[in-house]
C-alpha cells in the first residue's frame, strides 16, 4: 500500500501565500504615498500659480495707471509750444515795461542824487554800515562834512545807456577831489572816472578855475 505525505506541500503553498500577501500591501503602501506627493506638488504648484497670477494682476494695474497719467499729462501739454510762446511774449513785454519806467524814473534819481551832493550840509546817500567800515579802512576816503558845495557847479549832464558824463567847473583841484569822493561813496555810482582837467580863467571873475569832466556809472 502506498500512502502519499501532503503536509509539507500544504505548508508550501502556505508559505507561497503568504509571500504573496506580503508584496502586495507594500505595494499599496508606495501608491498611497506616490499619489500624495503627487496632490502635494499640484497643490503646491496651484498655490504659485495663483500668487504669481496676482503680482501679474497688480503689476498690470499699476502699468495702466502709469499710462493713464502719461496720457493724461500728454493732453495736459499738447500746446506746450503756444504757452511757452505766450510766455515769452509776456517776459519780454514785461521787460520792456520795467526799461520804460526805469527810464523814466532812472535819470530823476540820479538828478536828485547829485542835487543832495551839492546841497550843503547834506551828502551822498549811502548805508551807514559801509559808511562806518570806510572810516576804519580809509578815513581819507569818507566826505568831508564841512565841504562848501559851492565851490563847484557843473554845466553838462548827458547819460547814454547808464553811463553819466558831467562837466563843471571848481574852484581848485581839492574841490574835485571832494566831489569824486562823494560820487564813489553814493550808492547811485560807481565805477567814477577823472578825465583830463584843465586850468582856465573866468571871463567874468577873472578867477582861475578848474575845468574838469568825468564819467560813470549810474544805478537804478
Amino acid at each position: 500500500m502506498i500512502r502519499v505525505n501532503l503536509l509539507p506541500q500544504k505548508e508550501k503553498r502556505a508559505r507561497g501565500a503568504g509571500v504573496s500577501l506580503g508584496i502586495g500591501e507594500g505595494s499599496t503602501t508606495w501608491l498611497f504615498a506616490f499619489v500624495g506627493i503627487l496632490l502635494f506638488e499640484v497643490i503646491g504648484l496651484a498655490l504659485w500659480y495663483s500668487h504669481e497670477q496676482s503680482q501679474l494682476s497688480a503689476i498690470v494695474t499699476h502699468n495702466n495707471v502709469v499710462q493713464a497719467n502719461i496720457d493724461d499729462i500728454k493732453r495736459q501739454i499738447a500746446n506746450h509750444p503756444e504757452i511757452l510762446a505766450q510766455l515769452k511774449e509776456l517776459t519780454e513785454r514785461e521787460d520792456a515795461i520795467q526799461k520804460l519806467q526805469a527810464a523814466r524814473t532812472g535819470p530823476t534819481s540820479v538828478l536828485l542824487e547829485l542835487s543832495r551832493v551839492l546841497t550843503p550840509g547834506r551828502g551822498p546817500s549811502v548805508d551807514r554800515d559801509k559808511l562806518e567800515q570806510m572810516k576804519r579802512d580809509d578815513p581819507t576816503a569818507v566826505p568831508n562834512p564841512n565841504w562848501d558845495p559851492r565851490r563847484l557847479w557843473l554845466v553838462q549832464y548827458s547819460e547814454t545807456d547808464r553811463t553819466m558824463h558831467l562837466a563843471g567847473f571848481a574852484r581848485d583841484g581839492e574841490d574835485v577831489s571832494e566831489f569824486l569822493r562823494r560820487l564813489t561813496t553814493s550808492d547811485f555810482f560807481y565805477e567814477v572816472k577823472l578825465l583830463p582837467a584843465s586850468k582856465v580863467i573866468d571871463p567874468e571873475t577873472k578867477l582861475e578855475l578848474v575845468r574838469f569832466e568825468l564819467s560813470a556809472k549810474v544805478r537804478y
